[in-house]
């Protein structure tokens, strides 16, 4: 799964590797970005912003709005099926920016967390699908998964699972495609000779904590 990740870079940054207009509210620095926070994406209907959904997919149709704690991540390989999430991948998707990804290494002693991060791009874009739903009082609520696949041989000496990383030049496909095969093909494991991981300190357990402290590579 993906449960944990961060956007760091500054909103000058982003704003010219996407390209976008951004929220006047939104300024953080991101460290540790954690479900059910509002976090940054750049959606299908509107590839040109930067928007605040919530991290925890809440489908439109569903009675109980606490379902999104369950729906942080959705499976690349049933994603066309599942009722929650196969009209979303087809209507719906959206990029969602990051510098960084957090996961943890089972050992005999604890759970070691590590970063995951790029080579060479500093910002990329994990595959997400969104959608809106409405309260009794008719309050929009915007939520946000991410979608997941098989780990590449970096990541599956740490975790079975690692999230859909779009290459740059698929980006703006991942947003506009319209065909099943053509957004089946974009759900992919990220090249692992491209990446890097490294442990880092516990900090990283609690969404509290949110300070580049958290990207120092242990010794």
């Amino acid at each position: 799964m993906c449960g944990r990740y961060s956007i760091s870079k500054n909103i000058e940054e982003i704003v010219e590797n996407f390209k976008i207009e951004v929220l006047k509210d939104f300024s953080a620095q991101l460290f540790n970005a954690a479900p059910m926070m509002k976090l940054p994406v750049i959606t299908n209907t509107d590839p040109k912003k930067l928007q605040l959904f919530s991290w925890g997919l809440i489908p439109s149709w569903s009675k109980d709005p606490t379902i999104g704690n369950k729906m942080i991540n959705a499976r690349g390989e049933t994603i066309f099926e599942k009722p929650s999430f196969r009209s979303c991948i087809r209507n719906k998707r959206c990029l969602v920016p990051a510098d960084s990804f957090y996961e943890w290494k089972k050992t005999e002693e604890k759970k070691q967390p590590f970063r995951i991060k790029l080579k060479k791009r500093g910002l990329f874009s994990l595959a997400g699908i969104w959608d809106e739903w409405k309260d009794v009082d008719g309050k929009i609520k915007s939520t946000f998964s991410i979608i997941t696949t098989s780990p590449n041989n970096l990541m599956s000496e740490i975790h079975d699972r690692m999230p859909v990383i779009l290459q740059k030049d698929d980006e703006e496909k991942w947003l506009l495609a319209n065909d099943v095969n053509e957004i089946s093909s974009l759900i992919t494991s990220y090249p692992a000779i491209e990446m890097e991981a490294c442990p880092i300190s516990l900090m990283v357990n609690s969404p509290r904590n949110n300070s580049a402290e958290i990207h120092t590579p242990l010794n």
